[in-house]
């Protein structure tokens, strides 16, 4: 502590200080302010104080107006931060974290092999159906197959990638 008088004075108002402090805005960070009080003026150089007590509370109320601003400061942040990159929730990026992107690159690695081993054709007819959005009877006439050959292929696909999901949700 800074010095003796000080630190009694300190302890001595110890009580009134977190009332102030709570009734300036602190609410339950009060205690932590007080804490933080207690830091600076233990850090503070030594030397006489005219006024110990008024001291104190300007200190404190110091501490509360640090506190504010800074707290005004990353919410401007945050929201300039939200409304340059678009994301919904102010502060917070839309982003994926880096473990689910690498988690889905090698989900659809995953994917692509497994369509791909169920041949050519199955895989065309699953992706000009499910991703490009062509009617069965479409890719039958392009593959230069029978309909209920492209809706076996589909199935066969469709089996396959449930059988996977299963995989991906038991790991």
């Amino acid at each position: 502590m800074a010095s003796s008088g000080l630190e009694a004075v300190f302890l001595e108002n110890r009580d009134r200080l977190l009332r102030f402090l709570a009734a300036h805005g602190a609410g339950e960070a009060a205690e932590d302010l007080l804490q933080e009080l207690w830091m600076r003026l233990s850090a503070a150089p030594a030397g006489p104080i005219g006024q110990p007590r008024a001291y104190l509370y300007r200190s404190a109320n110091n501490l509360m107006v640090d506190r504010h601003r800074a707290h005004r400061t990353a919410e401007r942040r945050d929201h300039d931060w939200s409304e340059a990159t678009g994301s919904a929730e102010p502060g917070v990026s839309d982003a994926p974290s880096g473990d689910r992107v690498l988690i889905a690159r090698e989900q659809l690695r995953q994917v692509q092999a497994t369509l791909a081993a169920l041949g050519e054709r199955a895989e065309t007819a699953f992706r000009r159906h499910r991703i490009d959005g062509v009617p069965q009877r479409q890719i039958a006439a392009e593959l230069g197959v029978s309909l209920s050959t492209v809706e076996s292929d589909l199935r066969r696909a469709y089996r396959a990638l449930i059988e996977l999901r299963r995989r991906f949700d038991a790991e």
